[in-house]
């Protein structure tokens, strides 16, 4: 299970934040054998570091379960493999997958697994910061095209770097369609602010 948000005071640089980067370390673990990761970066409460949202927590760990432990499990005498009546497709976030430069554009690919994306509350795309050389990240607009998302910002025309829900409390609305969220991730290797802890 992937950190939940909290603590909205933590950040104090855009694009600077010790959670993204303890949550970036959690998703690297996927590169290992036998892992899964529920993101549950929309469910946690701001003010409490033990959210109370057991519930929807535990769904998507059973989601993860199911997919890839059990599936011969049906559930509710529903034909097939489902739970709250949806496909198991549904246990997996959409995870970045590539990001490449046209022109003033940062154009992010992700691995969707059966479905695409959309935003939570059917708005604008909250979540993205962008950067160019300089290394300095700018709020940036954000535009979804069926699998991907088109970052930019009038004050970066020459993007190298975007970031997706980098931040302790972020806020960010970015989900596939089987209403999980979007991993929150970076493109860039920049040495981050804990570079030197051990």
């Amino acid at each position: 299970m992937q950190l939940a948000n909290f603590n909205p005071d933590g950040d104090k640089v855009l694009g600077q934040s010790d959670w993204a980067e303890l949550r970036e370390a959690q998703t690297m673990t996927l590169n290992l054998r036998n892992t899964g990761q529920a993101v549950i970066i929309d469910i946690g409460d701001s003010k409490d570091i033990h959210p109370r949202n057991k519930q929807d927590v535990g769904k998507r760990l059973a989601l993860m379960a199911l997919a890839r432990d059990y599936p011969e499990v049906r559930i509710s005498g529903e034909s097939g493999r489902q739970i709250d009546n949806r496909p198991l497709f549904a246990a997996y976030s959409p995870r970045f997958q590539s990001m490449s430069v046209k022109d003033d554009k940062a154009i992010i690919n992700f691995v969707i697994i059966g479905g695409s994306l959309k935003t939570k509350d059917g708005g604008t795309v909250d979540g993205f910061i962008i950067a160019g050389t300089d290394r300095k990240f700018y709020v940036a607009d954000a535009v979804i095209e069926g699998n991907r998302v088109i970052v930019s910002s009038p004050e970066v025309p020459n993007p190298v770097a975007v970031r997706y829900a980098w931040a302790n409390d972020p806020a960010c609305n970015l989900y596939g369609s089987n209403d999980l969220p979007v991993c929150p991730f970076r493109t860039d290797m920049w040495p981050g602010v804990t570079i030197n802890n051990k």
